[in-house]
């Protein structure tokens, strides 16, 4: 099957990039389309190289141009018999010199090859998420059958238990009837040897018919308890086992929980678990009830070798240990610390209120409003000098609520929490000598609580993951790079010295997490051509990169880091830009290089959106092509606009009616299609505000620096010209 048919068949957003690839006249699809083996059998990088390789191609190309279109008037395809004969006349401009259609047909080519690429990349991750998610259903499906069938047993055991009750109730009966006859000497509490039973009466023989009844009695009570109990260990079993199996869950929930702290768009319902805390919960304590039932039956009747003396203790042990563990893991973070108008959670600020919200997995409703949750910080403080410390201010316990959840689970969310520093001289004492600064410290919030009932007491705590503890509003980006670089690794909680390594990360993984930040504030990620223009920018030209360590050092040739930068775009994109950064429109990361690239040979009047690579807090620009009267293409800039700007000026409005001065101070627009050929009103209209002349002015003013003298002159005397209609309209 040749390329150009396996083309044809992706899916619908690859055939559009296909479609955007022939939009032009350079290689007209129709061309591509008929003489596809033939163009895909040729080496187009080799002719565009050689001159004679060239022409051989060009003469072949011309002869296959001229085949087809006998053809078509061989089918009276009049249409497509007259497109054909067009295109062998545009073709003719390369009889001098083939080379460049060579250089053409190579490129598109490779191009086609990048969309096929990428497409089949796609459809990779796709099936492996597929098989991901598929995988995860299904291991979800074995936890809730899996619990299903431990419910079901739980009952057949409480079923079991009642009828060794209903047995030791009969035997009771009957033993008390044997004692009313005269019979004092059944030892039962010593053993059950028929033999051993002494008969008093003058009826020997009923009266140790009697013994035996009672003897088999007994034996039959053994044999039950023996079973029951056997059915407690491999029960006690499968719940140890189901336990594992959702406390794996819990950490893939942590895990999750972590990253989509920075952005991922992760799952970090917690229903499921809760659901499976909850069943196991009530079946474990169900199963303690049943040993205490057992130790209720044993006091009433007792023997030698009796099962429930030896195994009980054993089981009662094993089954607080699994449900200490179950309680232990149960009671977790639900929310992380944020600030109202923080950058993101886990940065905090000394005297600004932020909250946090803990959650008990297992609902007992018993306990409501029961366990009282306090709050601390940083238990076990870290031996460096300099290290700070802090007391948490604000309601400090809570307890767990039912109400304060939608659905019903035990919840304490503390909402009014600050932190003040301790003022401790020379900056705090410490072991080591090792420096972290303020946004490389780590802290942790604690909550503890305590559970009591039917008679098991187990004390409950949970942490929340570090965060970082800022005094100004200046240190807020180096500290939510340190939480993005802490959870992008994610780092164990408990290494709160983390940044004492200088730890460093591959490229896969930074490029992910800067994805996340466009996701999280404008609900579309970076794609692979972005995240390659990154690279390069940070780590030069050759794609050899595969680790980073940026968190502190200055993007090559600028004086600042890569945080500051992306930062400052990240908030355009987030204040300003978030429905075009949606829906496509802007380019955003791409060289200047790759910009000519893209806008040469396109129809006068396209343009890009992109970020300037020049301004640290973040500017975006757009460039356009024109053509001179020669033809020669000429790509403009204008210089980029930053959060000033569009605070004054939305963008789109900016895009509508930027325009610049030519000759006699004719105003036009140079701006009319959004890459590759999108009309701007169809691609940016639906943004445009009413405007007014006025306004039209400051978008004058806002580009004119950007122009060269003589265009600044005429952007003035324009702008002179439209005060004046303005002011004659007023009045």
């Amino acid at each position: 099957m040749s390329r150009w048919e396996r083309l044809k068949q992706l899916d619908s957003v690859s055939l559009q990039k296909l479609d955007e690839l022939y939009s032009g006249e350079q290689l007209p699809m129709a061309v591509r389309e008929y003489l596809a083996q033939w163009i895909e059998d040729q080496d187009w990088e080799h002719a565009s190289r050689d001159t004679s390789r060239a022409v051989v191609l060009f003469q072949v190309l011309l002869e296959n141009l001229d085949n087809q279109y006998s053809r078509f008037m061989q089918e009276r395809a009049f249409l497509m018999q007259r497109n054909f004969r067009r295109f062998k006349q545009d073709f003719q401009i390369y009889q001098e010199d083939p080379c460049p259609l060579a250089e053409t047909i190579n490129w598109f080519l490779s191009k086609e090859q990048e969309i096929l690429e990428a497409a089949e990349l796609a459809n990779e991750v796709q099936r492996l998420e597929v098989q991901q998610s598929s995988m995860e259903l299904e291991k979800q499906r074995l936890v809730e059958k899996n619990i299903i069938d431990f419910k079901n047993k739980v009952q057949a055991m409480e079923y079991s238990l009642r009828g060794i009750e209903e047995q030791q109730d009969e035997f009771d009966f009957k033993y008390q009837t044997h004692k009313m006859d005269g019979e004092t000497s059944l030892p039962l509490c010593h053993g059950y040897n028929c033999d051993r039973m002494i008969v008093g009466t003058a009826d020997a023989a009923e009266k140790n018919e009697q013994v035996r009844v009672l003897q088999q009695m007994i034996n039959r009570i053994n044999e039950s308890r023996m079973s029951f109990l056997s059915q407690m260990s491999s029960l006690l079993e499968s719940f140890d086992s189901l336990l594992c199996m959702v406390l794996e869950e819990l950490e893939e929930w942590k895990s999750r929980q972590q990253i989509s702290c920075i952005g991922a768009p992760d799952d970090t319902n917690l229903e499921p678990l809760e659901k499976w805390f909850t069943q196991l919960g009530e079946g474990g304590f169900q199963l303690r009830k049943f040993l205490e039932k057992l130790e209720e039956l044993q006091g009433k009747l007792s023997y030698e070798q009796d099962p429930i003396k030896v195994q009980k203790p054993i089981l009662q042990e094993q089954l607080d240990l699994i449900l200490t563990s179950l309680l232990k893991s149960a009671f977790i973070v639900e929310t992380q610390p944020s600030m109202p108008q923080g950058r993101g959670p886990l940065v905090l600020r000394t005297n600004v209120q932020f909250s946090v919200k803990t959650r008990f997995l297992f609902k007992v409703p018993e306990l409501n409003h029961a366990m009282k949750v306090t709050v601390s910080i940083d238990k076990e403080v870290p031996q460096v000098k300099g290290y700070r410390r802090f007391n948490v201010l604000g309601t400090l316990s809570k307890v767990l609520n039912m109400s304060e959840s939608m659905n019903g689970g035990m919840v304490a969310d503390f909402r009014h929490l600050t932190l003040k520093e301790q003022k401790v001289g020379g900056g705090g004492k410490g072991t080591s000598d090792m420096s972290l600064s303020v946004t490389e410290e780590l802290h942790v919030i604690h909550l503890e609580t305590q559970f009591d009932l039917h008679g098991l007491s187990v004390s409950l705590e949970t942490s929340t993951l570090p965060v970082v503890v800022i005094s100004n509003s200046s240190q807020q980006q180096s500290a939510w790079a340190s939480v993005l670089w802490f959870n992008m690794l994610r780092a164990d909680s408990k290494n709160l010295l983390f940044f004492a390594s200088s730890p460093t990360a591959s490229w896969s993984q930074f490029g992910e997490m800067l994805s996340w930040q466009f996701l999280s504030c404008g609900k579309r990620g970076l794609n692979s051509d972005q995240l390659d223009t990154i690279a390069q920018k940070l780590f030069g030209e050759l794609p050899s990169y595969h680790s980073a360590d940026v968190a502190s050092e200055n993007i090559r040739d600028t004086n600042f880091t890569l945080w500051v930068w992306m930062d400052g775009i990240l908030n355009l994109v987030k204040l300003y830009l978030a429905d075009l950064w949606h829906d496509g429109s802007i380019m955003g990361f791409i060289t200047k290089a790759k910009e000519k690239s893209l806008l040469k040979g396109k129809q006068c009047g396209t343009f890009l959106l992109r970020f300037s690579e020049s301004i640290k807090d973040g500017g975006i620009t757009f460039s356009w092509v024109e053509y001179s009267n020669d033809g020669k293409h000429n790509v403009r800039t204008v210089q980029p606009f930053i959060s000033a700007d569009l605070k004054q000026i939305p963008f789109p409005e900016i895009l509508r009616n930027f325009q610049i001065m030519e000759a006699e101070n004719a105003p036009v627009y140079p701006l009319q299609f959004l890459y590759p050929n999108i009309p701007k009103a169809q691609a940016i209209g639906k943004y445009y505000n009413e405007k007014t002349g006025g306004e039209r002015v400051s978008v004058c003013l806002s580009v004119c620096c950007s122009l060269s003298l003589s265009e600044c002159i005429s952007v003035w005397t324009f702008m002179a010209s439209e005060l004046l209609s303005c002011a004659l309209t007023v009045h």
